[in-house]
């Protein structure tokens, strides 16, 4: 082992760090008001901060080869937990979800969990079908079908967004491994037959559509949340209105600390903290994808891919949400929204790709 990289290491504590002070910040209003607490939501994520960060230098110590032997309990013990917060009485509904188990305070999100369990799973399957991969009846086929049952287990909930970046990820770690790229074709044709399918069967993922083309059209109902973020972002200007001093957090923007932390982010903070963001995730994914390429063992290698395609994915997801050019999914921001689960997992996957950094030559 070699030292790990700490150029990654570095980006992550201080974007994390950033985070919990944006969650102050975005919730203290709406915290104050509800909970006559300011402090509500940042206690709560600064407690997963402090856990995750722990974990994370634990687990970029483990070598990573133990989630090779380990794979196929940790994916399946996942599962079970999809299956289990479905079920009333287990699973808690928030936002029109069953995705949580609800602890008091606190919410765990099974799916977050699952989305490292599957990258680590098909990391494996990758490794061990290499042969295989050439033929997409035997080779593709097992472990998209593994895929689109879990992405049916999420869609239960229902939580499109997590759903989206998890088969993503996965297809991504199918290109990187030499895959007929005609497949991939296939995939997005059916991948939209699909897609139009979920819309014409939920009606309120229509209404999250046309909201999307024309939010005006229904102002105080299905297009308020984009409108509000728009608002947000369009008066930052340069250098923002300074920090503390958001307009759209005073009960405008809904719920800011979540999904929307960005166009808090961007009121604040201007364009000026647009770019030290956007500098950020671009340094983490670098390195995540470096990582990647410069790791001699194939299941090292997947497994960096596949970590660093999940938090590119969910980052731009997240982006293209806030600015207007795709409809709400509910996704978080990765290291900036408020979310204990979200955080947790992420936290969780730097420390393995920082130990896979670790084995990497220099």
């Amino acid at each position: 082992m070699k030292k790990k990289d700490m150029v990654l290491f570095v980006s992550i504590i201080i974007i994390s760090i950033f985070g919990l002070i944006m969650i102050y910040s975005a919730s203290n209003i709406w915290a104050e008001y509800k909970f006559n607490d300011p402090y509500k939501f940042v206690k709560n994520q600064g407690l997963f901060l402090i856990i995750g960060l722990i974990m994370m230098n634990v687990i970029s110590k483990i070598d990573y080869n133990i989630y090779l032997r380990k794979s196929n309990k940790i994916l399946l013990g996942c599962v079970i937990l999809l299956i289990l917060v479905l079920i009333p009485g287990i699973g808690t509904v928030r936002n029109g979800s069953r995705s949580w188990f609800g602890i008091g305070s606190f919410g765990i999100q099974p799916s977050e969990f699952t989305k490292l369990a599957l990258i680590i799973f098909t990391s494996k399957y990758l490794c061990n079908n290499e042969r295989e991969l050439k033929d997409i009846k035997k080779g593709v086929l097992p472990i998209l079908i593994i895929t689109l049952f879990i992405f049916g287990l999420i869609m239960l909930q229902p939580d499109f967004g997590t759903g989206v970046i998890i088969v993503m990820s996965i297809i991504g770690l199918m290109f990187v491994s030499g895959v007929d790229f005609s497949f991939f074709i296939k995939i997005g044709m059916i991948g939209i037959v699909g897609i139009v399918g979920l819309i014409a069967i939920a009606p309120y993922r229509l209404k999250r559509i046309l909201s999307f083309l024309n939010p005006w059209q229904d102002p105080l109902g299905s297009g308020f949340q984009i409108i509000q973020s728009l608002y947000a972002i369009g008066p930052g200007g340069i250098f923002g209105q300074g920090f503390g001093k958001s307009f759209q957090k005073h009960f405008y923007l809904p719920e800011p600390q979540t999904d929307f932390i960005f166009s808090i982010i961007s009121e604040e903070f201007g364009f000026m903290g647009i770019i030290i963001v956007s500098v950020l995730f671009l340094i983490i994914i670098y390195r995540g994808f470096n990582i990647a390429t410069r790791c001699n063992d194939k299941f090292g290698k997947y497994l960096a891919f596949g970590i660093t395609f999940s938090l590119a994915f969910q980052t731009l997801l997240n982006l293209m949400v806030v600015v207007g050019l795709i409809p709400v999914t509910g996704v978080t921001l990765p290291f900036l929204s408020y979310g204990g689960s979200s955080l947790l997992i992420t936290l969780c996957s730097m420390g393995i790709l920082l130990n896979v950094s670790s084995y990497n030559k220099m």
